[in-house]
């Protein structure tokens, strides 16, 4: 064997990042794969490598016996003492059968493993890349499509954009940079698999992180999200320090902020609500953008009847109780609207002293995107 083989191992440890001893072991397990095929035996063999001499000799290792059964595995006493008085029964013994020819094969199994774990390191530098970006935003080009999937490039690889994980108002098209959310990352037999998505409500809170500063230094949480996405998205918001408006600062300025994820969204609506531990302020804030006159709440059940006047009740309840539903996901909370006046008839405003819940930024957001 010549030297070739030791310096390409060499250089593929500095360079590639593989253990020149993982590499040595795949080596000496190939070579006696190799030797076993090629020339049929099923003799128990050792390879001998040496890099000093860049040399290899094969070994047959037999057991000592005092009558042979298998002549493969097993030396005469008699024979081994002819090799070395010292030999006893039982003790294994080590015969050179190194082929004239084996060189050759040598560099056909030293070709394939080199091949095998050059490839091997690849992935795994290539998983190791992405599974830390694993609910985080990537941006990419869509480089093909088929039935199932849209194959996102981003940069190393190709990620999967399943139809489930499409936004249904969006089309996609060959060739179209796009921003999507890293489900998961997977290590296979066929190597890393990246899972994307432009539907998961993950995208749309990575998309405010990277578009108010307030949320990604912190000084803003994000506290839930809710999304049905293409169509409308609810987002709540807290800020510890009272001074600090937590949805001002995610709407922006005359919207510029907001307005970005929106566009990015394909004008999908969002409304950011004001968090807060009281259910009744909270779930008030989460049917943004109808007004509420009162929340009656069940805390054994975890449910809520919500009040709103006769007018608003379609728009608190929202298209195919749109509305209603995002609140409910949001806040956590079951959601029964009621309209005033049934409320009334239910005897259910009879302590009502008047005072509408907390309001949020509903008003703007509608006048934003209606």
């Amino acid at each position: 064997m010549s030297d070739q083989l030791f310096d390409a191992i060499e250089y593929l440890e500095k360079e590639k990042g593989i253990d020149k001893d993982i590499l040595m072991e795949a080596l000496e397990a190939a070579l006696i794969s190799a030797y076993k095929k090629n020339f049929k035996s099923a003799t128990n063999v050792r390879v001998d490598i040496d890099e000093e001499t860049a040399s290899m000799r094969v070994f047959s290792r037999k057991t000592v016996v005092d009558e042979v059964e298998n002549n493969q595995e097993e030396i005469s006493l008699q024979e081994a003492r002819e090799i070395n008085p010292n030999y006893e029964a039982e003790d294994v013994i080590e015969v050179e059968v190194t082929p004239k020819d084996f060189g050759r094969i040598a560099a056909q199994a030293a070709k394939q493993v080199v091949t095998q774990r050059v490839r091997e390191a690849e992935r795994g530098v290539i998983f190791s890349e992405y599974v830390d970006r694993e609910e985080d935003v990537m941006t990419g080009i869509i480089s093909r499509k088929d039935p199932r999937f849209v194959y996102v490039n981003l940069g190393k690889i190709e990620a999967k954009l399943a139809e489930s994980e499409q936004m249904p108002t969006e089309d996609y098209y060959v060739h179209d940079r796009l921003k999507v959310f890293v489900n998961k990352v997977e290590n296979t037999s066929k190597g890393p698999q990246i899972y994307i998505s432009r539907s998961h409500p993950g995208l749309l809170k990575r998309l405010f992180e990277m578009e108010v500063p307030e949320i990604y230094d912190g000084t803003v949480e994000i506290k839930s999200v809710a999304r049905e996405a293409g169509d409308r998205s609810k987002i709540s918001v807290h800020a510890d320090d009272p001074e600090i408006d937590a949805v001002g600062s995610c709407v922006g300025q005359k919207g510029q902020r907001i307005q970005v994820v929106v566009d990015e969204l394909k004008g999908e609506k969002i409304d950011v609500v004001e968090w807060s531990d009281d259910p009744v302020v909270y779930v008030s804030n989460a049917l943004s953008p109808s007004k509420v006159v009162d929340v009656l709440v069940d805390e054994e059940d975890k449910a809520t009847t919500v009040i709103v006047p006769d007018y608003q009740l379609s728009l608190a309840i929202g298209k195919r109780g749109q509305n209603a539903r995002l609140a409910a996901k949001l806040t956590g909370w079951k959601i029964d609207i009621k309209s005033e006046s049934e409320a009334r008839e239910q005897g259910l405003l009879d302590d009502y002293d008047g005072e509408e819940a907390e309001d949020s930024y509903s008003d703007i957001d509608e006048d934003l995107f209606e």
